[in-house]
């Protein structure tokens, strides 16, 4: 029996446990998958002092960065990104943080390139944006950040135009905005200037369709949730757990 876990904040929700869980009774193991739930950055501290009973771990908001004072070795992507969504910890008990989010949103957008244009609206400049980013650089994309104050980097929404939008055929919304229970909720842009060009992708997977898809939707965009991303990388987890 091997031991896995997720390290989060108010993750009664998560999506992780109830995915290995039937991962690892379809795939016959006894291994337990379970959730660690630490209300602040004193409690991580705390847990990382001791020994940890694991082989592997996930790490979700807000501790993503938080993690990486604790880990003995960083893949260079993780390194590159910021943030670690995966650990694992080796026979003699050294840690080694990874990112599979980066793999996960991937994988979820392969299906709809190529688009017309490699330009994208990143919805949002926190931490969920950061392995967004890395990957379309990758495939060499424009990239253009909004936030909510504008600034030298990004654009604020009132400055998001009909031009912007047009712009740019990919949009990510990286924000919360539109996770269950606030359903109604979606990024403040000019959605009528949407077109059957654009991507709409929403890093939110509840609700399975938020109101940030249903408004690109109605104008003919293709558009998708974050789930197939959440898978992406879970499964690039558990290949990194078990290498």
């Amino acid at each position: 029996m091997a031991r896995f876990g997720l390290i989060g904040k108010n993750i009664d929700y998560s999506f992780s446990r109830g995915y290995f869980g039937d991962k690892f009774k379809a795939l016959g193991l006894d291994h337990t998958y379970e959730n660690v739930d630490l209300q602040s950055t004193e409690e991580l501290a705390v847990f990382f002092k001791q020994p940890l009973p694991f082989q592997g771990l996930n790490v979700t908001i807000p501790y993503k960065a938080a993690v990486i004072p604790y880990l003995d070795e960083l893949d260079s992507v993780a390194e590159a990104i910021g943030a670690v969504n995966t650990i694992k910890i080796t026979a003699d008990g050294r840690r080694i943080g990874y990112n599979t989010d980066h793999y996960g949103f991937l994988k979820a957008l392969e299906p709809f390139l190529p688009l017309e244009d490699r330009s994208a609206l990143i919805l949002g400049t926190g931490g969920a944006a950061a392995a967004i980013v890395h990957t379309l650089a990758n495939l060499d994309f424009r990239i253009q950040f909004v936030s909510r104050e504008a600034s030298d980097s990004a654009l604020s929404y009132e400055q998001v135009s009909r031009y912007v939008i047009l712009d740019h055929l990919l949009i990510v919304n990286c924000t919360p905005l539109g996770t269950h229970p606030h359903t109604e909720q979606s990024p403040t842009i000019p959605y009528d200037f949407i077109t059957n060009n654009h991507l709409l992708f929403d890093l939110v997977y509840n609700p399975e369709v938020t109101t940030f898809m249903k408004n690109g939707a109605k104008l003919g965009a293709a558009t998708t949730n974050g789930y197939q991303m959440l898978v992406g990388q879970a499964e690039k987890a558990w290949e990194i757990w078990n290498s």
